[in-house]
């Protein structure tokens, strides 16, 4: 049984519900740069350690992301997608249960592992349920669904770690996994099938695999950046002077202005091309974050939406492009490889800039972040040969 076999359900019910997961799986994993800064307070830890913390999660992500698509295959993806939450909530109710850094760091091990199902099984759904040129439209949406996870979720935990602690705010985390699981079983039943509809076959996108490759370094390059200044944002709150809800505020003022930006590029990108979209806005990247440095804190969240444009915005037009450039058979395996690439960018990046942080300090640092972004304007300049041949 293939993933897009399952596509025989509704389309909308699969948007739908894959929508849903992808809000809980991003808030779950965005809530983690609330929680690192009260670690580091209870357990003395270093930027570098902090760092590590985030790479055992991002690290079990990577590498399960595509072992997640070939059990999907065998299984069913809403059954290994059911699976994955559930072993989020058994991660997140270990380490608040134990309370251990040991504990937290297996918890981590264990949550990262059951992320890595939801981003290459649910956009082969999702892809599959819509095929053409409206995959580009519901990948979209799909794409959106997860940044209203990213505002909602760490909030959430903000409020309830500043009112009853940390541990108990991850095991409330772990309940909602659990009623997610529960809630994608019974609304969305895996079924068989021989694999992709004629429909998704006859409008499937042509092999291009050099102009693959090129998208993929540059999600590389617009990961590691956007992961980096995510692991420094709550300590660069705090430097000026923000306390636990108001960094909670903070990044969701960031998740806002992302899910903002995940529909404004589409329509830029529609409009103006995939190549002027993504340097416009990898520019405005390092633009912002060079400039919020030296602001106050009131100026700096005023920043953040604008910021949180930018830097999530040119996700959406690289995910939605993929399908241009692989065919339907290909696909499933295309998603995990490039979801797979964003989560080595994202398990390496905060280590190497947190042992950077502490080598230099945390401003220089994210000036460093900051002009990464730079590197992805000549090899999105180099992909317009692809759009030409299309």
């Amino acid at each position: 049984m293939t993933v897009a076999a399952e596509t025989s359900l509704s389309p909308r019910k699969t948007l739908t519900v894959c929508g849903g997961a992808h809000a809980l799986h991003d808030g779950f994993t965005d809530l983690l740069n609330v929680l690192y800064p009260l670690l580091q307070a209870q357990f003395g830890l270093s930027y570098a350690a902090v760092g590590a913390l985030k790479a055992v999660y991002s690290g079990a992500m990577a590498s399960g992301q595509i072992p997640s698509g070939w059990l999907a295959g065998r299984l069913g993806g809403v059954n290994v997608l059911a699976f994955g939450t559930a072993l989020v909530a058994a991660g997140y109710g270990l380490a608040g249960i134990t309370g251990s850094l040991y504990g937290i760091v297996a918890g981590l091990l264990l949550a990262g592992l059951g992320g890595s199902t939801q981003h290459p099984i649910a956009s082969t759904l999702v892809s599959a349920a819509f095929p053409g040129l409206r995959s580009r439209g519901a990948l979209g949406t799909y794409n959106f669904t997860g940044d209203v996870g990213k505002v909602a979720l760490p909030s959430l935990f903000a409020l309830l770690a500043a009112s009853f602690g940390w541990r108990d705010a991850m095991l409330v985390t772990a309940a909602i996994a659990v009623t997610g699981a529960g809630v994608i079983l019974a609304t969305l039943p895996s079924r068989g099938g021989s694999g992709a509809s004629t429909e998704a076959r006859s409008v499937a996108g042509q092999d291009r695999p050099w102009a693959f490759w090129l998208l993929f370094f540059i999600h590389i390059a617009d990961s590691a950046v956007r992961s980096g200044f995510m692991i420094f944002l709550p300590f660069l709150l705090r430097g000026k002077g923000a306390d636990l809800p108001t960094i909670g505020l903070g990044l969701s003022l960031m998740f806002a202005g992302g899910a903002a930006g995940k529909l404004v590029m589409g329509w830029i990108g529609a409009r103006f091309g995939v190549v002027t979209s993504v340097v416009v806005t990898e520019v405005a990247t390092t633009v912002l974050i060079l400039a919020i440095l030296p602001l106050s804190l009131t100026t700096s969240l005023a920043l953040l939406p604008l910021l949180g444009l930018m830097l999530n915005g040119t996700s959406s037009v690289l995910y939605g492009t993929i399908p241009e450039f692989v065919t339907v058979e290909r696909r499933t395996h295309a998603f995990a490889v490039f979801y797979t690439g964003g989560s080595v960018a994202g398990a390496s990046s905060p280590f190497l800039f947190g042992v950077l942080g502490d080598a230099i300090g945390l401003s220089p640092a994210l000036a460093c972040v900051g002009g990464l972004a730079l590197v992805t304007v000549p090899l999105v300049a180099a992909l317009r040969p692809a759009f030409r041949a299309g």
